[in-house]
């Protein structure tokens, strides 16, 4: 729920920030660039901010900006965490308890685990650890373990996948409001055909216009988008891998000899 409602927020932030920047400054250009262009008998110029100008482009724009802030941060999550691959949770720990019983030792140091900063435990390696550990206090088994350590990747996966739907569906839905505007500027120019017989074809280039921009605009947006998504996406399977081999190495090692 805290996830959804910070989306949600960063999603309103986005909007309001790119209206203002619309409103501001892009709409008025483009305005005064389309309205010059009219009066000369000409089209409107190609240039960037006619190119952006129209409804469909500000949305695009909208989610795409919301989008890459929510892949970085994605990214940011895991590359902060990577550090704690290379930090033995358990050694020290387990070294200081040298003469008690071993399971007594593994409770102790499940405790001062839970004890560190959330920001530490919420971490995927941490609650794949304590899980394993919890499995193997409860069964006394070494291939039970190493089943929980299994399944708490499966889990992983699962989370990490859902956590990417809402990127993955912002990605596809970026260029359908780009063909939104394709056909909403075709159909303009249609009803504009008989000025363009008449020999004005001004109206009718701007509406073709309006069509062509829009899809430009959200396939340039999702193209670079939807390949930070697989980078993402790479970047997650190495974190599986990186977790399962962190749990054999310091947990089910020890506990198999």
């Amino acid at each position: 729920m805290k996830n959804f409602i910070f989306a949600t927020a960063l999603l309103l932030l986005c909007a309001v920030g790119v209206w203002v920047v619309y409103e501001t400054y892009v709409i008025p250009e483009a305005g005064r660039l389309v309205v010059e262009a009219r009066q000369s008998g000409s089209a409107a110029p190609q240039v960037f901010v006619v190119i952006i100008k129209d409804w469909e482009q500000q949305i695009c724009i909208t989610l795409a900006l919301w989008c890459l802030i929510l892949l970085v941060a994605k990214y940011w999550g895991i590359f902060n965490d990577n550090h704690l691959y290379n930090i033995d949770f358990l050694g020290a720990m387990i070294e200081a308890g040298d003469g008690e019983d071993e399971k007594q030792t593994l409770r102790k140091t499940m405790k001062e685990i839970d004890e560190l900063p959330e920001k530490i435990t919420a971490t995927p390696v941490i609650q794949a650890l304590l899980a394993s550990i919890r499995r193997y206090l409860m069964t006394d088994d070494v291939h039970s373990t190493s089943e929980a350590i299994s399944l708490s990747m499966d889990a992983l996966a699962l989370r990490q996948e859902a956590g990417n739907t809402m990127i993955r569906y912002v990605i596809w839905a970026i260029p359908s409001f780009g063909f939104i505007g394709t056909v909403r500027g075709i159909g303009q120019a249609l009803t504009q055909a008989d000025e363009a017989l008449k020999g004005d074809i001004t109206l009718m280039t701007d509406s073709l216009g309006v069509a062509f921009n829009s899809t430009l605009v959200a396939l340039c947006l999702s193209i670079p988008l939807m390949l930070l998504l697989h980078g993402l996406q790479r970047f997650q399977d190495d974190q599986l891998i990186n977790t399962q081999e962190y749990c054999e190495k310091f947990l089910l090692n020890r506990v198999s000899k």
